[in-house]
């Protein structure tokens, strides 16, 4: 029987009202054309500036959210701590495109690292890069000198994060973006983590598995660690571009970065977290995962390398509102465990949300999984009762 079977651990935070809730949501998303029409519709709405705020907050919002704010975000992360489980709260205001936007974006980021440094409910911190520059700029390969000014200001603006977590001793994860951008975005990680990464892991880039170098690539970083002295934080993920990837090399005539079948992106994910765990010595791990299969191997490969269920340098991490089964049964049985919460002001967020519906319409048997589980959990509620 799978660790991760057992709904009455699973649901347990959750009142039958929030139940009901997430089982509307996601019998929504799993149908795709419904989806798509919804997404559409709101894409329209924000457009011509209709308000929809109330509405979004007492339905998705209140699903995939935190708060409006870190202080706001409180409940949700004392509630995930009565359960062991930590918060990594994530500003995901997405789509900004100007100074102002990106100053805020990281005056969040530094508060919440603020915030996380005295209290053990928030093990991590994390930004997202595009939050600090344009996207287009990152693209780039010839720079005007205005450009050159907005880049370096996004260098300093990464500097001051790493450097704030480092000096706090709260470790902060650096988000994937598209793979015509990541390479860029590397580069500077990279740079950060051999600055503050020399004796302990403050510093994590993000691996996404769907890409087709990515094992190689962490390999090369294995190597790199060794020869240069630092250690690696790696965020282990499958990757959230998926069609967006396929698209763009489609249109523009450039081999696919990007596996096409999934199956090969489930071996590839789960090679990746085999190489790190062979090389923990220098290494800590975050399994950014909904996939019950690759978590199952987690825990067998820490089994096998006789490392605790509570050592810090491997946690498990799940989005807030989804794989409730892999989240608190891991926690409850030793394993550390940390829920990505997104926060901000319901208009900010609803570009992500919108994502987040989307991502989830495109993953196969996602969203019928958290179905199937809410309807179990549901009828063992009403036979108990």
């Amino acid at each position: 029987m799978s660790l991760f079977n057992n709904l009455k651990i699973a649901y347990q935070g959750k009142s039958n009202y929030d139940l009901n809730r997430a089982y509307i949501l996601f019998k929504i998303i799993n149908y795709k054309v419904i989806s798509k029409i919804i997404t559409s519709l709101l894409r329209l709405l924000i457009s011509v500036k209709i308000p929809i705020d109330t509405i979004v907050k007492l339905t998705v919002y209140k699903h995939f959210c935190g708060g409006i704010s870190i202080e706001d975000s409180k409940k949700t992360i004392n509630k995930l701590w009565d359960y062991k489980i930590g918060t990594i709260l994530n500003f995901s205001a997405e789509g900004k495109k100007n100074e102002i936007e990106y100053k805020r974006a990281l005056s969040e980021t530094l508060e919440s690292i603020e915030v996380a440094k005295n209290d053990l409910k928030i093990p991590f911190a994390v930004f997202k890069p595009t939050s600090l520059i344009k996207f287009n700029l990152l693209e780039n390969k010839n720079f005007s000198e205005k450009e050159k000014l907005e880049l370096n200001l996004f260098h300093q603006r990464i500097n001051i994060i790493c450097k704030k977590a480092y000096k706090n001793r709260v470790p902060v994860f650096i988000d994937a973006e598209e793979s015509w951008i990541q390479d860029a975005i590397d580069d500077i990680v990279y740079k950060m983590m051999k600055k503050y990464n020399k004796k302990n892991v403050w510093i994590f880039n993000t691996i996404q598995t769907y890409r087709i170098d990515s094992l190689k690539k962490v390999d090369f970083l294995i190597k790199d660690a060794q020869k240069n002295k630092y250690l690696l934080g790696l965020k282990i993920v499958r990757g959230a571009y998926h069609e967006k990837e396929i698209k763009r090399a489609s249109e523009k005539n450039y081999q696919c970065p990007v596996f096409i079948r999934k199956k090969d992106t489930d071996a590839s994910f789960d090679n990746v977290i085999k190489l790190c765990v062979k090389n923990i010595d220098l290494i800590s791990i975050c399994a950014g995962t909904h996939n019950e299969q690759s978590s199952e191997l987690l825990i067998k490969l820490m089994k096998k390398n006789k490392i605790s269920k509570n050592d810090k340098r491997i946690y498990f991490s799940q989005l807030l509102g989804m794989s409730d089964n892999i989240s608190y049964n891991a926690a409850h049985n030793g394993y550390n465990v940390a829920k990505y919460v997104p926060y901000g002001p319901v208009k900010d967020l609803i570009p992500y949300l919108i994502r987040r519906a989307e991502e989830n319409t495109s993953i196969a048997g996602q969203t019928g999984r958290e179905l199937n589980n809410i309807v179990l959990e549901k009828n063992r509620r009403k036979k108990t009762n």
